[in-house]
């Protein structure tokens, strides 16, 4: 082995070890023989933030999973006289000293001038909170039936509203955490069908080119000209208003699929035009490989991580997609309950300005459009554990 050669795999050893983001000395023999996934992990374990983002993300969908033993109530529990309640106050300390949580109670009364319900702290009344607590009975996942909820108050006759009340009474804490699995899993599920549309149409148009490509660019084109609110607006309109809220939920998905694949179907096909040419291809084809073998086998590993980077990153539009419709008035309706669904709430600049806690299922989009972005920022450098 030459100088020069020598001096090449120097560089290389170098800059995997600062990948692994440790010294060269360390991590050298790893380093040689770690797979492509090992150095991914290495470098996307650097990326703080997408790395706290990915636990965060983890801890969304737990909620996603669990909401019914979450959730201190059901959604559609609803109390006439607690519209419009305030959020009520953790407490943990009373005259000095160290209790078990509570919240105190709420009196209301009726503003003569206003003719609305008025609320204030009842500090002569303690509710007290606990773990493991009795409460509305659920089916878990609609088999396991239950009644016990992770928190809540100790006694299930007393009313408490962490997060305020909405207009009829409903907890917005118990509604945005049933909102939580339908908000989340839309994005997953949309995504999951634009990864299929896409890297299909894409690597079809990319592998085979000619007139094929020509066809699907076209549509591709097409689909992209046309603007994205009025498209979603049309379709999302055509949905029947007297079907279950189970198949409103699909035929969302679908109409958030349909429009999401074209991005990804670019970026499939251009890879596939630049690998189609390589050697590794080439001489899979000389070894008599099936065409859908050397896809499968050889092209689509080999940016498999930019394709989980831009999944991750596509999962946020899909959110917001869902939630915009549903703000609207046209996408998922009640009794589904989504953070979009919810935020139709807040659409009246009356309610807002006495309830502003109604506007708490736009926090929760935003937190998780920014953990996402973070991850998929997070993946996408770590795609590359040869770069800076």
């Amino acid at each position: 082995m030459d100088l020069n050669e020598r001096s090449v795999e120097e560089r290389n050893a170098a800059a995997l070890a600062a990948a692994a983001g440790t010294g060269v000395p360390e991590v050298e023999s790893d380093v040689y023989v770690a797979s492509q996934w090992q150095l991914i992990w290495w470098k996307f374990r650097d990326h703080r933030l997408a790395l706290y983002s990915g636990v965060l993300l983890i801890l969304l969908y737990g909620v996603a999973v669990f909401v019914e033993p979450l959730a201190p109530s059901l959604p559609g529990t609803y109390n006439a006289q607690y519209t419009y309640a305030p959020p009520q106050r953790v407490h943990l300390f009373y005259e000095g000293r160290l209790v078990r949580p509570y919240v105190f109670g709420l009196t209301q009364e009726i503003e003569q001038e206003a003719l609305r319900r008025v609320f204030t702290v009842d500090e002569t009344t303690r509710i007290p909170l606990g773990l493991f607590v009795r409460g509305d009975p659920y089916k878990l996942w609609g088999i396991i039936a239950s009644d016990l909820h992770l928190f809540g108050p100790v006694d299930s006759t007393q009313v408490v509203h962490l997060a305020g009340a909405d207009r009829l009474g409903r907890d917005v804490l118990s509604r945005m955490i049933y909102g939580t699995r339908i908000s989340m899993s839309i994005g997953l599920v949309g995504v999951a069908l634009s990864f299929v549309l896409g890297t299909i149409l894409g690597g079809v148009s990319g592998y085979y080119g000619g007139v094929i490509d020509e066809a699907i660019q076209r549509v591709i084109e097409f689909l992209r000209s046309i603007p994205t609110i009025p498209l979603w607006m049309g379709l999302a309109a055509a949905v029947p208003t007297n079907w279950p809220p189970l198949r409103i939920y699909f035929a969302i998905t679908v109409i958030l699929s349909i429009i999401g694949w074209t991005g990804l179907a670019r970026s499939v096909r251009g890879r596939f035009l630049a690998l189609r040419e390589e050697d590794f291809v080439v001489c899979a084809r000389l070894d008599n490989a099936s065409e859908m073998r050397v896809i499968l086998r050889h092209m689509v590993p080999s940016f498999a991580s930019h394709m989980i980077a831009s999944i991750t990153l596509a999962i946020p539009g899909m959110i917001l997609s869902e939630t915009s419709l549903s703000f609207l008035g046209l996408g998922l309706q009640p009794p589904v309950v989504s953070w979009g669904v919810l935020l139709q709430d807040a659409q009246n600049i009356r309610a807002v300005s006495s309830a502003p806690w109604l506007l708490s299922p736009a926090l929760l989009v935003v937190v998780t459009v920014l953990t996402l972005n973070f991850l998929g920022d997070g993946l996408r450098d770590a795609a590359d554990p040869y770069g800076r």
